[in-house]
């Protein structure tokens, strides 16, 4: 039976049923959405998506981004129709233990996830850091007649993504950039968990979206193919605006009590819900069967193969004329660094070394960047509104064009979740080294982002300054105290606080090599002395904790601190040992790196027979693992005030003053 033989109705019944089943065995999950959107799906996958199944790796795919994660069902059937390697077995499998089809997406491009989806909103804001990341390759590697990298990004999202803050972050953004090649596809079905969103979602979304300079195309019936395919074709033909497609579909269509109504959203429709829906859907087959005629057709392993092929050949011929190019596009996005990039990254850091400036680490940063981008075209990155204050602007930043898309360089605007989540995106979609700037009090705002960026092992490059109370004057509103904390008890998320621009330097190298985590920094707006440093210290800061000052005999006392108080810890250590104390310090400029050493060397570092004095102008929690019962912790109790930075550390006990006559209590 050939697609011709086949209605087009059947085709997307297959992830009907596929939905009902698999959710109805699991007895969790969300029917409603994949029901909703299975007509949607089966045009876009059948007539437009240009993907591969036995590469899901090309370079050029469209990429596709199921913002309304909870819909998970809809994605895992069409990878089963597809061919991409995810048996029904899978299917059958659905949210169970050690399954590949989790509740709801997680990331694995080998069944055509590009992206950790659930959150709502956050797909979106994903999709659009894929639309830059495409404008961007675009401009900096097609030629006439070989356009290389050209690919649209289609996205799933509902009432909820556009109901979330973030939808609007991004998508003001994004309309700002003239994202041309990004398509969201609104499933506006007017339900949520509550209920009819009448009660709670009475934005008028098209006005909206054409405010943000949106392509919209309103009233598109959901389940008629003509209209779905209309309206693809129109959008694909917008160069200039990213296209919005409000499609009115029925939440759970074809079942015949529960469609159009919560009860189909977030729980399995039970068993004779389901007999009712095949009878209406006309779906005469056994659960998890799927007709051999209704799979070939629906099968991109043929088409896939031929789309990559013709794309490979424009390749090699681009390979031959634009040989440099072509390599570096493949080692970018390939995600290795260059193979200079040791030789010359360790450059930077003796030059730093050598300068032995006193600066706030927010202009070490600075520094660093002005070393390091010169190295690496994929460095790509900007600041919410704080360009200035977080110093993001290096020697080789250049404004994106939303024009033309040449740039490496975002203002994002007062937009941290937005901008988090779009690095995100850019870092997906592979090519880029993403990093963004805000204050660290402001990581708040972005924590989600943070969160999915850590859970997917994304490199992002957090650049949070104003890292305390020093910050002053703008008082407790604007000084971090539990942000610290917050971040290092994240999972997979590395936390550097360092003490002055080697550290610092350090600490980009560590995150620019670092492709499966994120990495925080915090960092000053005050200045800090620079350390000097012998070559075991130096080459010891990559190990997250260090010795800085020794006694000659046994340590009596540690002093562990990071940021701006490990100064004072060492001009502590220098009052005490002259006073015949024997004094170590520890510079712990990234705890998470410093826990994951051998024993020996932590035990090196820290001896546990010595009294622990531990150092952070940020509440206590990170630091009683080291201290146990052997010490004390000065840190912050409470939230700060407002004064200067120097009156501040006074009043809440960050002084030499303070440090030693502690030290000399646990001695005593």
């Amino acid at each position: 039976m050939s697609k011709k033989d086949l209605s087009r109705k059947e085709l997307a019944n297959a992830i009907r049923a596929l939905s009902m089943d698999a959710v109805q065995a699991a007895n969790s999950g969300h029917p409603g959405m994949p029901m909703g959107m299975a007509d949607i799906a089966e045009v876009l996958w059948n007539d437009y998506l240009n993907h591969n199944p036995t590469n899901p790796e090309w370079l050029n795919r469209d990429r596709f981004v199921l913002s309304n994660g909870h819909g998970s069902m809809l994605l895992y059937s069409i990878a089963y129709l597809t061919g991409y390697d995810l048996s029904i077995d899978e299917i059958k499998n659905f949210r169970q233990l050690g399954s590949r089809t989790a509740g709801h997406p997680e990331k694995e491009l080998s069944i055509g996830i590009e992206t950790t989806t659930g959150p709502l909103g956050q797909g979106i804001a994903n999709a659009v850091g894929m639309a830059i990341a495409e404008k961007s390759l675009a401009s900096n590697f097609n030629k006439p007649n070989y356009n290389i990298v050209d690919h649209f990004t289609y996205v799933f999202a509902g009432d909820g993504c556009l109901m979330e803050g973030i939808s609007h972050e991004a998508c003001s953004f994004a309309g700002t950039l003239g994202l041309g090649k990004l398509i969201i596809f609104y499933d506006d079905n007017s339900i949520s968990i509550d209920g009819e969103t009448s009660g709670w979602f009475t934005d008028n979304t098209p006005q909206r979206f054409r405010s943000y300079g949106w392509h919209v195309i309103e009233n598109v019936d959901g389940h008629d193919p003509k209209q779905i395919s209309e309206a693809i074709q129109e959008s694909k033909n917008e160069n200039n605006k990213p296209s919005i497609i409000c499609c009115k579909t029925i939440i759970g269509y074809g079942s015949p009590n529960k469609q159009g109504t919560a009860d189909a959203h977030g729980a399995p429709l039970g068993d004779d819900e389901i007999e009712q829906a095949r009878r209406k859907l006309k779906w005469d087959h056994q659960p998890f069967f799927v007709p051999k005629e209704i799979k070939d057709s629906w099968s991109a392993l043929k088409s896939g193969k031929e789309l990559e092929s013709e794309w490979n050949k424009v390749f090699s011929l681009y390979q031959e004329k634009y040989p440099d190019l072509a390599t570096e596009l493949i080692r970018r996005m390939k995600g290795e660094l260059p193979e200079f990039w040791e030789k010359g990254a360790v450059r930077v850091l003796d030059d730093i070394n050598k300068e032995g400036q006193d600066l706030a680490t927010r202009k070490a940063s600075q520094r660093a960047l002005d070393g390091f981008a010169p190295l690496l075209g994929e460095l790509f990155g900007g600041s919410a509104d704080l360009t200035g204050s977080n110093n993001t602007f290096h020697s080789s930043s250049v404004v994106f064009d939303p024009v033309h898309g040449k740039g490496n360089y975002l203002h994002f605007g007062v937009r941290e979740f937005a901008m988090v989540a779009i690095l995100n995106g850019l870092k997906l979609h592979q090519g880029f080294i993403p990093y963004g700037g805000t204050f660290l009090v402001f990581s708040d705002y972005a924590r989600n982002a943070l969160r999915m960026a850590s859970l997917m092992e994304l490199q992002n490059i957090l650049v949070f300054t104003h890292d305390s109370i020093g910050i002053g004057e703008d008082g407790p509103t604007h000084q971090p105290v539990e942000h610290l904390a917050s971040l290092r008890s994240m999972p997979n998320m590395f936390v550097w606080r360092p003490c002055d621009t080697v550290e610092t330097a350090v600490a980009w190298k560590f995150a620019i090599e670092n492709f499966k985590s994120p990495s925080s920094l915090a960092l000053t707006r005050q200045s800090l002395r620079f350390i000097k440093r012998n070559e075991k210290q130096l080459s010891q800061i990559k190990r997250g904790g260090y010795i800085l000052l020794e006694p000659p005999t046994t340590p009596e006392i540690i002093l562990i601190s990071s940021g701006s108080e490990v100064m004072l810890a060492i001009d502590s250590a220098k009052i005490l040992q002259s006073e015949g104390y024997h004094v170590r310090v520890v510079s712990m400029p990234c705890l998470e790196i410093f826990d994951s050493q051998d024993p020996e060397y932590r035990k090196s570092v820290i001896d546990s027979n010595a009294k622990i004095l531990a150092i952070e102008a940020g509440v206590k929690d990170s630091w009683w693992k080291y201290v146990r019962n052997n010490g004390d912790v000065i840190g912050m109790e409470g939230y700060g005030k407002s004064a200067p930075a120097k009156d501040l550390f006074e009043h809440f006990g960050f002084s030499i003053e303070v440090i030693t006559q502690k030290a000399r209590d646990l001695l005593s």
